[in-house]
């Protein structure tokens, strides 16, 4: 059974709108897992935000130096509700480990198979019996 390697390389960012009041409807996207390192690689939450806005927002498209104009202009609670909607997409969530699992546990067939000790090995097979 062979794995086909590219599958890792190919973008699979989900995308999604929200809708900003006033303003009308943008759409964001998941930051690649180097895009969310990159905005947490500062002590400092305004630059963290700005940066998830510059990478995140799909349409329209932001440089940081817009996303700061935007977040020096804005009421304080618009910002965070794309940068939630950017982090749910991203799996970054504090819930999103349960989300993953509920949904995962909705799928047929689905199963979690976790091995016993850090000596174990997986053959690939399921379950004996």
């Amino acid at each position: 059974m062979g794995f086909d390697k590219e599958l890792l390389f190919r973008a699979r960012l989900p995308e999604a709108d929200v809708d900003v009041p006033g303003i009308g409807t943008v759409r964001v996207r998941a930051l690649s897992r180097t895009e969310a390192l990159y905005c947490r690689d500062t002590p400092d939450i305004v630059t963290i935000e700005r940066r998830m806005i510059a990478l995140g927002l799909v349409d329209p498209e932001l440089t940081e130096n817009e996303a700061k104009r935007w977040q020096e202009n804005s009421p304080a609670g618009e910002l965070e509700k794309l940068t939630l909607r950017i982090s749910q997409l991203s799996g970054m969530t504090e819930t999103a480990a349960k989300e993953a699992y509920v949904a995962f546990e909705q799928e047929d067939g689905a199963e979690f198979r976790v091995l016993p000790g850090a000596e174990a090995g997986d053959d690939g097979d399921g379950p004996a019996g």
